[in-house]
């Protein structure tokens, strides 16, 4: 196995924008020469070398007639400001519609005049030609352009300097980190964001050009635009107070999708939204048929495009994977130019796009799996690309962070489910280098394997697959890769029922190894609450000598809990109680005892909540309260 190297992508770029034609916003493609970032963990980015498409003859049929801008210019010719901003307060990112949950948020509550964290976004600088749109700006990294303002919001401005209104322009451009946000089959995607287009009007905001749209994740590792799709989730230009939403798929020029135009909604009337926030919104909906992606402008469903509007192999490889969010703010450009052009001399400096916050939410295909029983569950792997990317990433519930292995074949990938289980369904969400043929095994001991599955990255991305299998171990073993990097799996999801009667209460599940466990206080570090539930019975945590002290356990959803195992080292607890909660601040005491007896101490129980916590008020000794294990068995 060769040694993991530096990984370097290729970058997304953005948008050639051909002119409308009642529909669409254009192409947004190219990438240009030699750009390198640094990523997360140390990685670069690496630009694809390609050259950018001239922007030349684009058809205007059924452009609108000119704007006629007025506005002069000011002393020495330098474009006039935009007109101050008041702050607005910002909003708390909304509660996961009905039938959703909350897979990603960012409310961005930075302090004031602070960039973003890098390790959930990427600054796309450079410059705006090299984006194939003929916009104008350069895309800078800069607080002058991207910034947290201290209220709740990401600000992006256009800056311009000098004489001249074509060029001189500075502003920002950010994508997530991530790019595993999608909808599973049979299941829904929402992605949704409050934003305040630029405060300005049809006089002073020609050539502005706002965004909040999506790649496809496959971009990321060469595949081409427009084949590996764009949602547009909103755009505007010139600050005509309206909004356009487009998918961007096939082949440009023409195919399927009539690149470069896309298929949009045209231009929808947006009353208010250079003045005050609004919410835009796309859902991705692979549960009906034909397949629907729905554009929302503050709740209301004003666009619709179907899987039966193009041929089912175009669909798929733009739709059925993941994607990643990107919030830009171009100046000049195809797109505008269609409209009247820009920017002028009466074009305004400093106009900004905000943005109160931005967040994912998934739906789940129908039928209830119950819960993963790989989260949190110890995790090992053949290799990773650096202690940036461990194996446990993938079972840790989070979409945005992930393990990457080495760059060779094969890998593999597994989890010890503490016990062994009928499974029922396995999840997987790739990033996008993603394994091109893996099988999925299951062994008894963690040592001999059986193949019950086997996948060709099929759909893209995101794959559930039917089991009819028992196993305590599950192994991921990849044998190809879909890129010239690792494989990077954002997440392993494993579903079923205990088959092995081993753990206390026949079938009841123990819930709470592996989990995120805390405590009022720990003796000291090598006693941390962490080794409660660590299913090591030589480590322990061992608590402050005083009265009182607590250890909880995150379980990671609510479960139903049926009992408890305590056990004790010699420092144990005469007085304490077993107690639940939803959330981890309001708790229901479930057991209590004043004559703890210590040793190994089964304990039935009847509640439910996420949280479990053990509350001591009164030692047996003079040190402090001390577990082995602490265990919550449930369903």
């Amino acid at each position: 196995m060769s040694t993991p190297q530096t990984r370097v992508p290729p970058p997304p770029r953005r948008r050639g924008a051909g002119a409308p034609h009642g529909n669409g916003s254009g192409i947004r493609h190219g990438v240009r020469h030699g750009i390198r970032r640094r990523l997360r963990g140390g990685r670069a980015l690496v630009g694809l070398v390609a050259a950018v498409a001239a922007f030349t003859g684009l058809a205007l049929a059924g452009s609108p007639t000119a704007l006629a801008v007025t506005g002069a210019q000011t002393a020495g010719g330098a474009a006039p400001a935009a007109a101050a901003r008041p702050a607005a307060a910002p909003s708390e990112v909304p509660a996961a519609p009905a039938g959703f949950s909350t897979t990603w948020s960012d409310d961005f509550d930075g302090a004031a005049g602070t960039g973003l964290d890098t390790g959930t976004w990427r600054y796309d600088a450079g410059a705006g030609w090299t984006f194939g749109t003929g916009e104008i700006e350069t895309m800078t990294d800069s607080t002058a352009n991207v910034y947290q303002d201290g209220s709740g919001h990401l600000v992006l401005k256009a800056l311009h300097s000098g004489t001249d209104p074509a060029s001189g322009w500075t502003s920002g451009r950010v994508e997530t980190q991530a790019d595993g946000f999608g909808a599973r089959p049979g299941g829904v995607v929402r992605v949704q964001a409050s934003i305040q287009q630029p405060n300005l009007d049809t006089t002073n905001g020609a050539g502005y050009w706002p965004a909040f749209w999506m790649l496809g994740s496959p971009l990321r590792v060469g595949v081409g635009w427009p084949g590996s799709g764009e949602v547009d989730i909103m755009e505007d230009i010139n600050a005509r107070s309206s909004v356009f939403g487009t998918l961007h798929c096939g082949v440009s020029p023409g195919g399927p999708c009539n690149e470069s135009t896309g298929i949009g909604s045209g231009e929808r009337a947006c009353s208010g939204c250079q003045t005050g926030y609004h919410t835009y919104a796309v859902e991705i909906d692979r549960s009906t048929s034909p397949e629907q992606i729905r554009y929302y402008l503050d709740g209301q469903n004003y666009f619709t495009v179907n899987s039966g509007q193009v041929d089912a192999a175009t669909w798929a490889n733009a739709v059925d994977h993941s994607f990643y969010v990107i919030f830009d703010l171009a100046i000049g450009g195809a797109f505008p130019g269609a409209f009247g052009g820009g920017p002028t001399a009466a074009t305004a400096s400093g106009g900004q796009m905000n943005v109160d916050y931005v967040a994912v939410y998934n739906k789940p295909a129908a039928g209830d799996l119950g819960p993963d029983i790989a989260l949190g569950r110890p995790t090992t792997s053949s290799s990773n690309e650096s202690a940036d990317f461990p194996a446990s990433n993938a079972t840790d519930g989070d979409i945005s962070t992930r393990w990457s292995s080495g760059f060779a074949d094969p890998q593999w990938l597994q989890v010890d489910l503490g016990r062994s289980y009928d499974l029922t369904h396995a999840g997987l969400t790739w990033e996008a280098a993603a394994a091109a043929a893996y099988q999925l095994q299951v062994s008894s001991d963690g040592q001999n394997w059986t193949t019950v599955a086997t996948n060709a990255n099929s759909p893209q991305d995101l794959q559930d697959i039917a089991l009819h299998t028992t196993g305590r171990y599950v192994r991921v073993y990849a044998t190809a890769r879909a890129s010239q990097y690792g494989d990077s799996l954002y997440e392993l999801a494993l579903y079923g029922t205990p088959s092995d009667g081993s753990g206390p209460g026949g079938q009841a599940t123990l819930l709470s190894q592996g989990r995120a466990a805390t405590a009022s206080s720990a003796e000291s570090a090598a006693f941390p609450a962490s080794a409660a539930v660590d299913g090591d019975a030589g480590t322990r945590w061992s608590s402050g000598f005083a009265d009182p002290q607590w250890l909880q356990v995150d379980l990671g959803a609510t479960h139903t809990i049926s009992q408890v195992k305590l056990d004790w080292e010699t420092a144990y607890g005469t007085a304490f109680q077993l107690q639940t909660s939803p959330d981890g601040r309001t708790w229901t005491s479930v057991y209590s005892t004043t004559s703890g007896t210590g040793g190994d101490q089964t304990l039935s129980v009847a509640g439910s909540g996420r949280y479990v916590r053990l509350y001591g008020t009164q030692r047996a000794t003079q040190y402090g309260y001390s577990l082995w294990e602490f265990q919550v068995y449930g369903t």
